[in-house]
């Protein structure tokens, strides 16, 4: 495996852009992206897999972002702890699990933080986001940008949501 320099982010952007607001994640994968930030590598998908944890491993930091049905607007920004899930599907598992895996399976010390969007419409089909969530996805792309260009993370926490009202589909 090889391991990046020193200092790398990976962002993994995560939910449905099928799924109006579930598409906060990959959203702003994109609008970070866009930004070619130095050292920062961006993915998206629907959910994380347990591949995540391979893809985590070498790197510094990994924010996984993602939205959030209940947190205080415009979003939450904490740091996770990794988690030995005892079961998980080959459907989805829990940010935590993936710093789990990648800890225990490739002897990784990667940190990892969690980014939760507020979003507000997740019912139904359609791509677009709703507009708060778009004000959301707004604040959100503008304060990671400077936590990831300052790699200031512990000192960007927001509060201490557990993460569990994320938005699973």
């Amino acid at each position: 495996m090889t391991r990046p320099d020193t200092n790398q982010v990976l962002l993994i952007g995560y939910g449905n852009p099928a799924r109006r607001d579930d598409g906060l994640g990959p959203a702003l994968a994109e609008a970070v992206s866009a930004m070619q930030l130095e050292g920062v590598t961006v993915d998206a998908d629907y959910q994380l897999h347990v591949e995540n944890a391979a893809e985590a491993a070498p790197y510094e930091v990994v924010v996984f972002a993602d939205a959030h049905t209940s947190c205080t607007e415009p979003f939450v920004f904490e740091r996770l702890e990794p988690k030995a899930e005892v079961s998980f599907t080959s459907h989805s598992v829990s940010p935590q699990a993936v710093l789990g895996m990648a800890h225990e399976l490739f002897s990784s010390r990667v940190r990892g933080y969690l980014l939760g969007i507020r979003g507000h419409a997740f019912e139904g089909f359609g791509e677009e986001l709703s507009p708060r969530a778009r004000t959301n996805l707004a604040a959100a792309t503008e304060y990671l940008e400077t936590v990831l260009r300052n790699r200031s993370f512990d000192d960007a926490i927001t509060g201490t949501d557990t993460g569990s009202a994320l938005k699973r589909t």
